[in-house]
């Protein structure tokens, strides 16, 4: 175990011995010590002279060098948006080629498709399918191979759901004999006609990869700086290093950037510093990001650190010649303090230090005095840290969700399901959401009343489902109080312990009635029940904590009145009234806090 922070241990007789023998003189050592001391003030002048120089040329540096790098990836940005410009123009041409034509399989149509295709080189195909996945014209000489899971292709069921024009990943298309091209393939449904008939099919536009290939390529980022695509998915489109990429060899921490559609900073994530640019396509939403290593890109830094080195190495020599002589007319007074402090090192801390003398003799005797203060306080802070380590330990506990709670109630979810009792899968699953949603509360401790009403309601409707006809509830609160704070999770346990202890075991209907109220500045929350009843020895077993909650969902009763009592003070908490066959009434009594009060405290305990 470690000693406790700022504790004082008094040294042993050999302890003392044995380091007199290590010092080869006491002059020498207080020598040593102010010597030290003069080179860290010069030597920490030297050192903000230095980083005010460093600050103002190599940030200039890095900003010209970053600035550079934009640049170069808004012109490659640019470049490509024209590109997927023209891939849109081209694709609207044979939407309107297609559209007008009076039939699908008019001749003129395949002309015009004809004429499409040698006006790019780099469209592959042209085609156009029924929404169940059938060919129905294309690109003469194209002939579609057989079982090609057209179907299940992302182009193709994206371009069903929406009336809008979509752009894949590339890959690699196999839907026509003697075709095994990397493309990009724009699709969009569209509406044609056959016979004089007016119907719905799927236009796709296969454009070659190695165009948009050649323009990522032109990026020139020092020796190994690169630039790739991303699509909104996070999937790479392109990278230079791809096959590292596909054997793992190489990684790219892309969750930043999916994060912006415009942004530069700086990523450390692989252990190498690198100048992050991200820019975005309006049309496919695809991610242009620029990599730039800042060792290559900010030469300026290295040749500056040498200079400073040199520079910082020639102030400390000069520094150490001065600061032994003058350590030298200092060094009397300070052995006189070095004399009366031994009574202190043997561990008395409630004698205080008075040594007359020079100033600088009166400042250190003032700020050793100051010391001790400071170590005394530190000791009773030992003490609550303690407390404040087993508030911690509830508050994990606290944070536990009970498996069996969501096991059941998901079971629950899946027989509802069965049933095609929809409606009430619906609502199940809603206030199971919002049930973890308040029990979570982006990591808070202290939430509103209102919210912990709600908490529970939501625990009580997935219960009803489970013990059908069980039993019915009511929640009942003063305006007044809903925006009082409270530590949250004290009413699940509680509740629980209702069903489990009370209820569940009843032949007739039972009744949970839950109240909120202020008095004479106190909240008072009473849960009380109809059910069976407890005895003595039940209640005093679930405060004390030998009874625990049947399901153990919970942080348990016994943990709500002891995080109450840490909170609040030890006067609050819970208490029972219980009779067998009878009912239970459980209250709950803490001081009424309006929400700024508690937010306050609450920041108070997470900067402790």
């Amino acid at each position: 175990m470690n000693k406790p922070r700022g504790y004082f241990f008094p040294l042993r007789p050999g302890s003392r011995k044995s380091g007199r023998l290590r010092l080869s003189s006491k002059l020498r050592s207080i020598q040593l010590i102010i010597m030290l001391t003069f080179m860290a003030v010069t030597a920490a002048v030297a050192v903000i002279v230095s980083v005010m120089l460093y600050g103002k040329f190599a940030n200039t540096a890095e900003e010209n060098a970053n600035l550079n790098m934009q640049q170069i990836i808004e012109q490659v940005n640019y470049n490509l948006e024209l590109y997927v410009k023209g891939m849109g123009s081209i694709f609207a041409t044979a939407e309107k080629q297609i559209t007008s034509t009076p039939s699908i399989d008019s001749p003129l149509l395949y002309e015009r498709m004809d004429t499409l295709m040698s006006s790019r080189e780099d469209l592959v195909s042209v085609a156009v399918f029924t929404p169940q996945g059938q060919y129905v014209v294309g690109t003469p000489g194209q002939t579609m191979r057989m079982n090609t899971g057209l179907e299940s292709q992302s182009w193709f069921t994206t371009a069903k759901r929406t009336s809008e024009i979509s752009y894949s990943a590339p890959h690699i298309q196999n839907l026509f004999k003697g075709r095994y091209t990397w493309v990009v393939s724009i699709s969009k449904l569209i509406q044609y006609r056959e016979n004089g008939e007016l119907r719905t099919g799927v236009l796709l536009l296969d454009f070659n990869f190695r165009t948009i290939d050649e323009l990522s390529k032109q990026v020139k980022l020092g020796k190994r700086g690169y630039a790739y695509i991303l699509d909104p998915l996070g999937n790479i489109v392109y990278h230079p290093q791809q096959q590292l990429i596909y054997a793992g060899l190489k990684y790219e921490n892309v969750e930043p950037v999916l994060e912006y559609a415009y942004r530069s900073y700086l990523d450390e994530s692989t252990g190498e510093k690198r100048f992050i640019t991200v820019r975005t396509l309006a049309q496919t939403g695809w991610k242009i990001v620029g990599v730039a290593y800042y060792d290559e890109i900010v030469t300026t830094k290295r040749d500056l650190n040498q200079f400073l080195a040199w520079f910082l190495g020639v102030v400390l020599v000069c520094v150490i010649a001065v600061s032994v002589f003058l350590s030298w007319l200092i060094a009397s007074p300070i052995r006189k303090l070095e004399r009366t402090v031994k009574q202190v090192a043997e561990g008395d801390l409630n004698t205080p230090i008075n040594v007359s003398g020079a100033y600088e003799v009166e400042q250190l005797s003032r700020r050793f005095n100051m010391m001790l203060q400071r170590i005394r306080q530190l000791m009773e802070q030992i003490i609550y840290e303690q407390e404040t380590k087993r508030k911690g330990e509830l508050e994990v506990l606290q944070s536990q969700i009970n498996p069996h709670f969501l096991y059941n109630t998901l079971n629950s979810v899946i027989r509802l399901a069965e049933r095609g009792k929809t409606d009430e899968v619906v609502t199940m699953i809603q206030s199971l959401s919002r049930f973890f949603r308040i029990s979570l509360s982006k990591g808070k401790n202290i939430i509103t009343i209102q919210e912990e009403l709600d908490h529970i309601r939501h625990y009580l409707v997935i219960q009803s489902f489970r013990f059908r006809k069980k039993f019915r509830y009511e929640i009942t609160a003063q305006e007044e109080v809903l925006e009082c704070q409270t530590i949250k999770l004290i009413l699940q346990p509680i509740v629980e312990n209702a069903l489990y202890h009370g209820i569940e075991m009843m032949p007739d209907e039972g009744l949970i009635s839950i109240t909120a109220g202020l008095q004479d500045g106190l909240i008072i929350i009473r849960v009380s029940d109809n059910g069976l009843g407890m005895s003595k020895e039940t209640v005093n077993g679930i405060l004390s904590g030998s009874v625990k909650s049947t399901s153990g969902s919970g942080v348990g009763v016994r943990n709500v009145h002891e995080r109450i009592g840490l909170y609040y003070g030890r006067e609050y908490g819970l208490a029972f009234q219980s009779e067998l066959e009878e009912g239970t009434v459980v209250t709950i009594v803490f001081p009424a806090r309006p929400a700024g009060e508690a937010m306050d405290e609450q920041k108070e305990e997470t900067n402790l």
